[in-house]
C-alpha cells in the first residue's frame, strides 16, 4: 500500500477506528502490525474498488461496527456505534438494497491474506445458522451433524484460508433447499438470482471451493473438505477437472482398490477403506504435528499411514490414482479418521498436517468468527446476507491479523451467546 493511501486511511481510522485494543502479529514479511495498521490496510485493500466515496465510508463504518458493537451484530446494533436511527437506515440500504458486488471484495481479502500471511490450505467448513422465522433466505429444517440434532435455519459453506497460525473465511456459498429453489414467490421476495439453482450439500461445498479457484492472482492451495455425506466421486472429479488439489474426509466404508503392486490386496478388487488400512496397519509410523487449538503451540504425534489407491471405475475406464490416509488415536482400535487425496507425491506427514488445519478453523470460528458476526445477519434478502457475511469476514481478518479480541468485549459476547 502506498504511503499516501495508508496516511489517508489512518486519518479516517482516528474517527471510526475500533476502540478495542489488540496485540500485534507479525506478517510474512516480519513487520509488526498494530490494530490501527491492520484496520487501515484492510480498508484500503477491500474498499478502494467502490466508485463512490460515500460507499467507502459506509463500508468502513460497517466494519467498525462489527468490531466494536456489543451483542448480536445486527444492523441496528452496528448503527448504534456510529449514529443511531439515521445511520441504521443508511447502513440497511448499503447492505440489503445497494447494487455493489461482494465478489471483488472477497477476492481482495484473499489477496490481502496471501500478502500478509502464509495460507497452507483452503478449508471448506459448513456453518449452520439457527433461525426462528420462516422468511430468511434458505431457511429450512435440517440436520446438523456437529450437534447431532435437527435445527431450523440456514446452511452455508465457508472457504477459509488456513495455516498453523491463523485462519480467515474469504468466500461463502449459501445452500438453497428445494422449497426455495422451486418457489418463485420465495425467490422473488428474497431476491435470489436466477443462476442460484438446485444442488446437494456436497455440490454446494465443492462449488464454494471452485468459485474461489476462479479468482485471478490467488494461488490455489489444497482444498480440505468433508465428503462423508456421499457423492464423493463427483466431488473429486469436479475439483480435479478444475485443477484444484484436494484432501477429503471419507466414510470408512468407502470402496477403493489398492493401486500399489507391492502391497497385499493388489488386484483383489474394491475393498472398504477401513479394510485396506487395517490390513496394512503394520506400515503405520508416528507423525509429528503442531497443535495450536489450546492457545499454545504444542507438539503432538499420531500414528498414520498412506496407501496408493484408486476409485473403482465403471466400464473399464482407467482408474484415477489417489492416496488413502488413515490416522489412529488408539493403535489397538480402528483408524479414527480416514482421508483421500490426489496429492499422491506428498509424504504422509505433509498430508496429515493439512488435515489438522480444520482444527485451526474450528478454533478461530468459535473464538473470533462468532464475535465478528458471521451468523448474525438479521434480514431476508440473498444479497444482504452475502454482503453482511463478506464484511463480517473482513472483521474476522482484522481481529486475527492484529492479535485477538479485547478481554472485556469477548466476555460480554460470550455471555450473550450462552444466554441465547
Amino acid at each position: 500500500m502506498s504511503t499516501s493511501v495508508a496516511t489517508k486511511h489512518r486519518a479516517v481510522t482516528r474517527a471510526v477506528a475500533p476502540a478495542v485494543p489488540l496485540g500485534v502479529v507479525s506478517s510474512s514479511g516480519g513487520a509488526a502490525h498494530s490494530r490501527e495498521d491492520v484496520y487501515a490496510e484492510l480498508c484500503a485493500a477491500l474498499f478502494s474498488g467502490f466508485p463512490r466515496r460515500d460507499q467507502r465510508l459506509k463500508a468502513e463504518q460497517y466494519l467498525h461496527g462489527l468490531l466494536t458493537a456489543q451483542g448480536r451484530k445486527s444492523i441496528r446494533n452496528i448503527a448504534a456505534q456510529i449514529g443511531g436511527p439515521a445511520a441504521e437506515q443508511s447502513l440497511h440500504h448499503f447492505v440489503s438494497s445497494s447494487t455493489w458486488d461482494w465478489q471483488p471484495m472477497r477476492a481482495a481479502l484473499a489477496r490481502y491474506l496471501e500478502r500478509n500471511s502464509c495460507p497452507q490450505a483452503w478449508v471448506v467448513r459448513p456453518m449452520p445458522i439457527p433461525k426462528a422465522g420462516e422468511h430468511s433466505v434458505g431457511v429450512d429444517r435440517r440436520f446438523d451433524p456437529e450437534r447431532g440434532q435437527v435445527f431450523h435455519g440456514q446452511q452455508a459453506f465457508g472457504v477459509w484460508f488456513a495455516s498453523d497460525e491463523l485462519s480467515v473465511p474469504v468466500n461463502w456459498r449459501l445452500f438453497l433447499p428445494d422449497p426455495w429453489v422451486n418457489d418463485r414467490t420465495r425467490r422473488d421476495r428474497a431476491e435470489v438470482p436466477q443462476e442460484a439453482g438446485e444442488e446437494t450439500l456436497e455440490e454446494c461445498a465443492v462449488a464454494a471451493a471452485l468459485d474461489t479457484a476462479r479468482w485471478s492472482d490467488v494461488t490455489r492451495k489444497p482444498v480440505l473438505l468433508d465428503i462423508r455425506g456421499g457423492a464423493g466421486r463427483a466431488a473429486l472429479t469436479r475439483l480435479a477437472g478444475a485443477g484444484v488439489p484436494v484432501v477429503a474426509r471419507i466414510n470408512p466404508g468407502s470402496r477403493l482398490a489398492i493401486a500399489d503392486r507391492s502391497l497385499p490386496g493388489f488386484g483383489a478388487g474394491p475393498l472398504s477403506a477401513i479394510q485396506i488400512l487395517e490390513s496394512l496397519k503394520g506400515l503405520r509410523r508416528p507423525v509429528s504435528w503442531v497443535d495450536t487449538v489450546a492457545g499454545a503451540r504444542t507438539s503432538r504425534t499420531s500414528l498414520a499411514t498412506a496407501v496408493r489407491v484408486a476409485l473403482p471405475a465403471p466400464g473399464g475406464e482407467r482408474m484415477r490414482p489417489l492416496v488413502l490416509l488413515g490416522e489412529w488415536d488408539d493403535p489397538r482400535r480402528a483408524p479414527a479418521r480416514v482421508w483421500i487425496s490426489d496429492l499422491t507425491n506428498s509424504p504422509v506427514g505433509s498430508l496429515l498436517r493439512i488435515t489438522k488445519l480444520g482444527r485451526r478453523v474450528e478454533r478461530d470460528f468459535a473464538e473470533v468468527g462468532e464475535g465478528a458476526g458471521l451468523r448474525d445477519f438479521v434480514g431476508r434478502s440473498f444479497r444482504g446476507w452475502h454482503r453482511h457475511i463478506t464484511l463480517a469476514s473482513a472483521a474476522h481478518a482484522a481481529t486475527v491479523m492484529a492479535g485477538g479480541w479485547d478481554a472485556a468485549y469477548d466476555t460480554g459476547y460470550a455471555s450473550r451467546r450462552s444466554a441465547s
